[in-house]
């Protein structure tokens, strides 16, 4: 006898990777919640959080949105942007900007850069510069479209039953003036980059965990059943400011994220870890679920996460998702369409 003589299979490499198709490897063990099909699910946080969305809104569950772009035709919404997440809030890629954007919604902050302007003399909201592909006429254009948004961000908190948040990364561009981070460095589409206003910063572990308590704590008090599910994005950085290989840079900052994100859930009884970042990442994939380019995740690859995802926290439909015998096949009710990324607009001004 010896302490793992007993054990389940899930413990040993072996039994539960190594020695399963791979088509069937799912990693998860226990769940502290399932999601019925009545439950609001709100999802935010880096592009790859769209899929789950997508993929909730496409069989049948409620995928709670509420900011829906009503006064536009149902053609032109997702053109800009309405229905890509719960609000209209573009990619929320570190845990900060979570942070100040919940207390924006409830009147506890309010940044001091309000307004950037475009190449071509249109405006944008530096918090969220991409979701309107128009730009705004002027800054009280921008000012009077983010109060409207910051309205829908506090009912979806308000009211969600289940937040899906998707951590992607540590990096980020801050202004020096109150602190407030930007999804996109200053320049990039919008403003300018200015050495005494704006600085770089690469968050730590204890940061993540520091804003992830303080929003899921703000967050519990005024939506007492809420449930919290944390990803962490399998996808790795498109460039880094750090003076590494963006690969090095990656593996720095997914490690942050994944450490914050059990921490969070070990301390959390009603916030839990979808490991969809091991299934898409793990080397028993030989990394067949990466694009040519090693970067964008495959249909595969968010086939499986979603089927795990679906037999694990969807009771009911523990079938929903294509069968693992048909690796070609693309995952019921799933948009393949392409994902919105702010990042991306990093490499049209460099490449």
């Amino acid at each position: 006898m010896n302490p793992y003589t007993n054990l389940p299979d899930h413990h040993f490499w072996r039994r539960s990777v190594s020695n399963v198709d791979r088509r069937d490897f799912n990693p998860v063990t226990a769940t502290r919640f399932t999601i019925s099909r009545e439950a609001r699910i709100a999802t935010a946080g880096s592009c790859f959080a769209q899929h789950i969305s997508r993929k909730l809104s496409g069989i049948g569950f409620n995928y709670f949105v509420t900011e829906r772009g009503t006064h536009l035709p149902e053609a032109e919404r997702a053109a800009q942007n309405y229905g890509v997440f719960s609000a209209r809030f573009g990619n929320i890629y570190t845990t900060r900007q979570l942070r100040h954007l919940f207390d924006a919604a409830f009147g506890r902050w309010a940044p001091a850069e309000q307004a950037w302007q475009r190449p071509d003399g249109r405006w944008v909201d530096p918090y969220r510069p991409q979701v309107e592909p128009a730009g705004y006429a002027n800054p009280d254009a921008v000012l009077q479209a983010r109060q409207a948004h910051l309205h829908c961000v506090r009912t979806m908190f308000e009211q969600c039953d289940v937040f899906v948040f998707t951590l992607g990364l540590t990096e980020g561009w801050f202004s020096r003036v109150d602190g407030a981070v930007f999804p996109l460095a200053p320049g990039v589409v919008a403003g300018q980059y200015d050495e005494g206003k704006h600085g770089f910063t690469n968050f730590g572990v204890a940061e993540v965990e520091d804003d992830l308590r303080y929003v899921l704590g703000l967050l519990k008090g005024i939506n007492p059943g809420v449930k919290v599910l944390l990803t962490v994005s399998p996808v790795p950085l498109l460039a880094t400011y750090e003076n590494r290989n963006v690969l090095v840079a990656t593996t720095y900052s997914k490690s942050v994220l994944r450490v914050a994100a059990e921490t969070i859930m070990r301390e959390t009884p009603w916030v839990d870890y979808f490991p969809s970042y091991e299934i898409i990442t793990g080397s028993y994939n030989g990394g067949a679920y990466y694009e040519a380019d090693a970067r964008e995740v495959n249909h595969l690859g968010v086939a499986h996460a979603m089927r795990a995802f679906l037999e694990n926290y969807v009771p009911d439909r523990r079938r929903a998702a294509a069968p693992a015998s048909s690796p070609a096949a693309r995952p019921e009710g799933y948009n393949p369409g392409k994902v919105v990324c702010d990042e991306e607009a990093i490499a049209q001004i460099t490449f």
